[in-house]
């Protein structure tokens, strides 16, 4: 028996081995069965502008004050729809990026949250003063912020470099996916794992900081959804016969050097976009390409840009798509 303990790792310690970091509260909780894609059969009748959730669970007021959420580096708070559903508000320059960011990655297979931009919310019962975001609201109402569907229990977060999946196909579908829309913010604590019956499913859960430049910069706001940074970034870096890297996640601005621990963090995130298998790559930009124009506008439409912006973005995207199948 003492052997037996000596050789086999508790089932704690062998969710560490494979980067599984457990939420605060969910220790000892029984694993599911970790899953991160499933086939998109039906890929070119996705609608992208309600997205996972689509039209049935796109939210309706009346709405109500729950709690102001202090997790993260954005303005969020919580709200109670007239069905009873919660959702979680978040504010801020990543609302109109995120959106769009969820509805590409499920529409090639991967999980993301249920989300819906809004261009106006009225919250009743909202306090006068908020710890955080408070100058974004008006009366009770704020503009353009996303909804994202809270009735699923998140139990941890994983590491891009150590999750049971890390080296499959899928893993690197989802790495092209991010290089894709510029999602250069790809630290762990913004994965999270979530229990689903008998699974536990895998996602980036924080998709903000995409749609922009290819790395942190300076200002900040141009590199979240905007079109500017975005239709100047480069996509392709090095291509090899058997390997592809991309240019994000890319290194910070240097004024960042400041601040030297966000700074070298940041920094091996470069790893996740690099040396990704040549036919992974290819994979992930046919099931790209089955995308149709009026799909990849119905995302962008879905977040609220204007008409021009959704056609500028697009454009970029389909010449992406284009360089992955061409490879």
């Amino acid at each position: 028996m003492a052997v037996g303990l000596l050789v086999f790792p508790s089932f704690s310690e062998a969710k560490k081995a494979i980067g599984v970091k457990e939420k605060s509260g969910e220790k000892g909780s029984s694993a599911g069965e970790a899953v991160l894609w499933r086939d998109p059969v039906d890929i070119k009748s996705r609608n992208l502008f309600y997205g996972p959730g689509g039209k049935s669970h796109e939210p309706h007021g009346p709405f109500t004050f729950v709690k102001e959420d202090l997790e993260g580096t954005n303005a969020k708070f919580v709200i109670e729809d007239q069905a009873g559903v919660k959702w979680k508000v978040k504010l801020g320059v990543e609302t109109r990026p995120e959106t769009v960011a969820s509805r590409i990655a499920w529409a090639v297979g991967y999980y993301t949250n249920e989300d819906y931009f809004v261009s106006e919310l009225h919250v009743n019962g909202m306090p006068r003063h908020l710890r955080r975001g408070g100058d974004q609201v008006k009366n009770g109402s704020v503009r353009n912020v996303r909804l994202k569907r809270e009735d699923v229990k998140k139990v941890g977060s994983w590491e891009w470099n150590h999750s049971p999946f890390y080296g499959t196909r899928e893993m690197n579908g989802l790495r092209v996916v991010m290089a894709l829309i510029n999602n250069w913010d790809l630290k762990d604590e913004n994965t999270a794992i979530y229990r689903k019956g008998s699974q536990d499913i895998y996602m980036v859960s924080d998709l903000g900081a995409s749609f922009g430049s290819a790395s942190r910069t300076w200002p900040k706001d141009r590199s979240k959804g905007y079109l500017p940074s975005y239709e100047s970034s480069k996509f392709l870096g090095k291509v090899t016969p058997t390997s592809v890297d991309f240019k994000s996640p890319g290194r910070p601005s240097l004024i960042y050097i400041f601040n030297p621990k966000e700074y070298f963090q940041r920094i091996h995130m470069e790893k996740i976009g690099d040396n990704i298998p040549r036919e992974d790559v290819r994979w992930m930009g046919k099931l790209l390409s089955r995308l149709s124009p009026a799909q990849l506008r119905d995302a962008f439409r879905a977040a609220g840009y204007p008409a021009g912006e959704v056609e500028a973005f697009a454009t970029i995207l389909e010449q992406r798509i284009q360089a992955l199948t061409d490879l």
